[in-house]
């Protein structure tokens, strides 16, 4: 994979102090391909959602989409697949396991990670009454360690290549 260990080599150029006394180089990684899957994720919502949606909303028949929502579910799986690339040969590197059992697993904790998204947010704005936009943050911060440790060591655990 050159265009993985590229990727590798730019994102290691940055890991300097001071987050050498933070991060792993692992966490790092997964930091920068997580922000870097982000924002192209924005771009592609912006592209699709004035150039391809249209800003229209869509009929489907058996029900009218959004453009937003539109939108959201024709980037979903793109950056749904440049999310798992990165993780599984930028910052966790290619394991032993297969792509495919990978993908499943991988799956699995991004449905874990929606669940997460929609259970903090309700229980920090209804529960304890924390105003949303702080709510949203601490859902983040929650979700990403979710992410992480669920990436770690369920979808990408195994003997490396």
């Amino acid at each position: 994979m050159q265009l993985a260990q590229a990727i590798g080599r730019l994102i290691d150029f940055f890991y300097v102090r001071p987050f050498t006394g933070i991060l792993s180089k692992q966490m790092f990684r997964y930091a920068a391909c997580g922000g870097g899957n982000m924002l192209l994720d924005l771009v592609w919502y912006f592209l699709i959602y004035h150039y391809v949606v249209a800003e229209r909303y869509i009929d489907l028949g058996f029900v009218v989409m959004s453009p937003h929502v539109a939108s959201l579910v024709v980037v979903f799986p793109i950056t749904f697949l440049t999310g798992f690339w990165l993780n599984r040969n930028v910052a966790f590197c290619a394991t032993e396991v297969g792509s495919g059992r990978q993908l499943l697993k991988y799956a699995l904790s991004v449905v874990g990670s929606i669940l997460l998204n929609y259970i903090c947010i309700k229980l920090f704005v209804e529960v304890y009454n924390i105003w949303p936009t702080p709510a949203k943050g601490l859902t983040t911060a929650v979700c990403v360690i979710y992410s992480y440790l669920a990436s770690r060591y369920f979808v990408f655990a195994g003997k490396k290549r």
